[in-house]
């Protein structure tokens, strides 16, 4: 079985993610169970915009650094989700790559492309003149740790300005992810993704996260 290493690119992992108010004492069994992690990932923040769209929920669409993301939903086994990377882009971006790969990712209806180039605001300002998308603004705050061989984090997450928590356990081996959430005490707790953790946070969707 091949080791994980935290921030490196593995085969698509399963990944066990819950959102909510205060996850205080699983963060405290997680922390302490943690082998030692390498000092970059002790605490990470940083600043990104998704693409929400009310059509879809299998493409996870996120900006960091000027740079496109967007990964797509795989499977589901034993309540664990598997996702994959579907495209990376940078801005500029291509009339090209909005047309074949963004905007269908998107399932939302394709806006009059007429540059051969967008930049960042522009593609901004397509995204917020579409009725069915919204740009979020989330900034994270994340601390990692490894546990069972799996990749743990436990982050603060502000989105739109509205702060929750998150905790996850990710890995390619599910039986570790499932050892993990026992450990740390989190049987029980819904498995939900960014995706849907935001689309409840601004209304898109009516459904309360895990501990509200």
């Amino acid at each position: 079985m091949a080791e994980l290493k935290i921030g490196e690119q593995s085969k698509p992992r399963f990944e066990f993610r819950s959102f909510g108010q205060c996850f205080c004492e699983q963060h405290k069994r997680m922390a302490r169970l943690s082998v030692p992690v390498p000092e970059k990932v002790w605490e990470r923040e940083s600043d990104e915009i998704y693409i929400i769209s009310a059509k879809n929920d299998i493409n996870n669409t996120k900006i960091r650094n000027g740079k496109m993301d967007i990964k797509t939903y795989v499977q589901t086994v034993d309540g664990l989700e598997q996702w994959n990377p579907l495209m990376k882009g940078e801005f500029p971006i291509s009339r090209e790559v909005l047309e074949k790969e963004v905007f269908p990712a998107f399932m939302v209806e394709m806006p009059k492309l007429d540059k051969d180039t967008y930049t960042y605001d522009e593609f901004i300002a397509m995204v917020k003149a579409n009725k069915d998308l919204a740009a979020v603004r989330v900034h994270k705050q994340r601390f990692g740790y490894m546990v069972n061989n799996t990749i743990c984090e436990v982050g603060n997450v502000i989105i739109n300005g509205a702060k929750v928590v998150t905790i996850n356990s990710e890995s390619t081996e599910i039986e570790d992810i499932k050892k993990t959430i026992a450990d740390c005490g989190l049987e029980g707790v819904e498995n939900i993704n960014y995706l849907q953790a935001i689309k409840r946070v601004i209304g898109m969707s009516d459904k309360p996260l895990a501990n509200e």
